[in-house]
């Protein structure tokens, strides 16, 4: 058993963050200030866009984006089944529908492909992932979008850092979001980002976000109060500009994983599209072979458990939760989804790991597959 419990996720919070946050909490304004406008433009610098607006989630985000484009009930958004869920919430918490695509075996992002025959006369946008860092193939989704006149938003909630055909994600949606919450990279405890090269729609979201709260204000539009706080701005502020550092720890760490998880039998690399120059994973998600079941997954999880190892099923089918159960799916109908999601185990992935914390991680792994009767058939 390990001497400590062993979390899934820890910040990797220096000095710099200190620091960042007590000049922010010595400041007379903690809401809407200095602070997030400033980080708002080191993001959009970041990436090179025009806009970044900051909100108090990746999902408020995203809601005020679809919002900003009109997207509301009787719309349909198509969405990946196997992402992160409150994208799906985002869509379903403005009346309008999710309606679900498969995904592709090893990358676990939407093919495009199966994307067309879900298009009906009420799609409005498709919502593609960049699942657990891998980017999703930006150039097929455009030129679908394109043909069929939809919106393609970016869900980049999980991959920053991550590059597809030189350049960077975030930079390929009419909106793209980020959300700052753990156990990504970049974690400020709770807060979002928006990225639009379109001044309008950037105006938009600002509007319909709300700002300061000030006596007898009114403003052009029934706002939300949806902004992140400067405090939040400014431990996200120190981040961004340490970001390059924590993802080359993270990368460390990815590097004594597959050094260890090679002594499985039949183990296989983590898969990287061609058109994929740099993955920076989310979380270090194994994927048990066929042999398998989702049971025999979750026993392997309480084995972990028992040792001190947090893990987790990672990314839940979303078409079979009773939440969209009005979007229509059954179980059968998304069958790869299904696949890959009873058998995906999210293992500790933090900066704070060591290397003998992971030999103990994979090999308890390792006993727990021959446990539940599967012997070492797993593969990344």
């Amino acid at each position: 058993m390990s001497p400590r419990l062993i979390e899934l996720s820890d910040p990797d919070i220096s000095a710099a963050e200190l620091d960042a946050v007590r000049t922010a909490l010595q400041r007379p304004s903690l809401t809407g200030g200095d602070t997030v406008t400033a980080l708002e433009k080191a993001f959009a610098a970041y990436l090179g866009r025009r806009h970044a607006v900051a909100f108090c989630s990746g999902q408020a985000g995203l809601m005020m984006a679809l919002k900003a484009y009109g997207v509301g009930p009787g719309d349909e958004v198509i969405a990946s089944p196997y992402s992160w869920r409150e994208a799906v919430n985002a869509i379903a918490n403005l009346g309008a529908t999710p309606v679900f695509s498969e995904i592709d075996y090893w990358s676990g992002t939407l093919v495009p492909e199966r994307i067309e025959p879900r298009i009906t006369p009420r799609t409005r946008a498709i919502i593609a992932s960049n699942c657990n860092g891998h980017p999703a193939p930006w150039s097929p989704l455009r030129k679908l979008a394109e043909w069929r006149g939809l919106l393609l938003l970016e869900d980049s909630t999980e991959a920053i850092g991550s590059t597809y055909n030189g350049a960077l994600v975030g930079t390929f949606g009419d909106c793209s979001v980020f959300d700052f919450s753990q156990p990504g990279p970049l974690s400020c405890g709770e807060g979002g980002m928006v990225i639009t090269d379109d001044d309008g729609v950037a105006a938009a979201l600002r509007r319909h976000r709300g700002g300061q709260r000030m006596a007898g204000s009114a403003g052009a539009v029934a706002a939300f109060q949806l902004g992140m706080s400067d405090v939040a701005a400014a431990l996200g502020l120190a981040q961004l500009g340490r970001l390059d550092a924590i993802l080359a720890k993270r990368k460390s760490i990815e590097l004594y994983y597959g050094k260890h998880v090679r002594s499985f039998e039949g183990v296989k690399p983590p898969f990287i599209a061609p058109e994929v120059d740099e993955i920076h994973w989310f979380l270090f998600v194994v994927h048990l072979g066929t042999r398998f079941t989702r049971a025999s997954r979750d026993a392997i999880i309480d084995d972990l458990w028992t040792e001190q190892v947090c893990a987790a099923p990672y990314a839940a089918p979303l078409h079979l939760s009773p939440a969209y159960a009005d979007a229509g799916a059954r179980r059968g109908d998304l069958p790869v989804t299904e696949k890959v999601a009873d058998r995906a185990i999210a293992l500790p992935f933090h900066t704070h790991l060591s290397e003998s914390e992971i030999a103990f991680i994979v090999q308890t792994m390792k006993d727990a597959s021959v446990n539940v009767g599967a012997g070492a058939a797993i593969y990344l």
